[in-house]
């Protein structure tokens, strides 16, 4: 048999109804609710869910290339793109509507930011739960994860430097590999490093990172749920650990461990000014 839809028909229907209708009302009068960020936080927030359920039903050979994550993300984008191009508002005050950062004036990313805490604190299960195998293991773990870090941190600087990137561009993606909150304080301590492109690197290595290493890993032989689950925090952090453990949990524990050890592993590293001058060094 085939594997049932992870979603039911119902919902698509409910959640589509409302796209439209909220839409519909933003359209006609964006201060519906009080203010355009809540008046269109139904329908973001619907086109968001939509574009995860439509990215959850698509076959598994496209799902390889085309992750739900990404379809997420395209959703939520066009969604922002359409409105911002009918009200005349245009795409950046669309956005700005979907990530206000008030909580007396939410979007809908605002909304999903929300669940952030909870989703975190739910990897403490897992990890409790493979507690035995991880003090078994912690040698291992920590000693890759150190390498890993100081690898990708290294290893982007003498990218950057082989391509001809420009010392400023190349230092602003050198924390590529690890979480947007810690990335933005590790580049801080160097001169010159531009935030919003690191934001947005980070951002894109995680969706890479999502889309492909599950499938790297298979044509590399790697199928120690700790290789794949260390290999995986350690290159595409969050979004990286969210596909991973969707499909195989028992990694779970390993990518958790490896998503916060990695930014702080990084974070020490780049607080050593030795390594911040060698590292500029390499950048040109």
């Amino acid at each position: 048999m085939g594997k049932p839809s992870a979603f039911a028909t119902l919902e698509f229907w409910a959640w589509g109804a409302v796209f439209v209708a909220s839409f519909a009302t933003a359209f006609v009068n964006p201060t519906a609710l009080g203010t355009t960020a809540r008046t269109c936080l139904p329908f973001m927030l619907a086109s968001t869910v939509l574009g995860y359920m439509v990215g959850s039903g698509l076959p598994s050979g496209i799902k390889k290339l085309l992750h739900p994550i990404i379809c997420c993300a395209l959703s939520a984008n066009l969604s922002a793109v359409a409105y911002g191009y009918l009200s005349g508002s245009g795409i950046d005050a669309a956005l700005g509507d979907y990530l206000t950062k008030v909580p007396s004036n939410p979007g809908a990313g605002d909304v999903l930011m929300g669940f952030l805490g909870s989703v975190i604190l739910s990897f403490a299960f897992s990890m409790f739960k493979q507690r035995k195998l991880v003090k078994r293991h912690a040698a291992e773990i920590f000693t890759s994860i150190a390498i890993a870090s100081t690898f990708s941190l290294y290893s982007t600087a003498i990218l950057g430097r082989l391509i001809g990137l420009e010392p400023t561009l190349t230092i602003s993606i050198l924390p590529r590999c690890i979480t947007v909150a810690l990335a933005l304080s590790i580049v801080s301590f160097f001169e010159g490093a531009n935030t919003s492109l690191t934001a947005a690197v980070v951002v894109l290595t995680g969706l890479i990172g999502a889309n492909f290493v599950q499938a790297a890993m298979d044509k590399l032989g790697l199928n120690d749920p700790i290789a794949r689950g260390i290999g995986t925090a350690s290159s595409a952090h969050g979004l990286g650990t969210a596909a991973l453990s969707a499909k195989e949990p028992e990694a779970l524990p390993f990518c958790a461990i490896a998503y916060a050890l990695t930014g702080i592993f990084g974070s020490l590293i780049c607080s050593s000014p030795a390594v911040r001058q060698s590292l500029v060094f390499i950048a040109g």
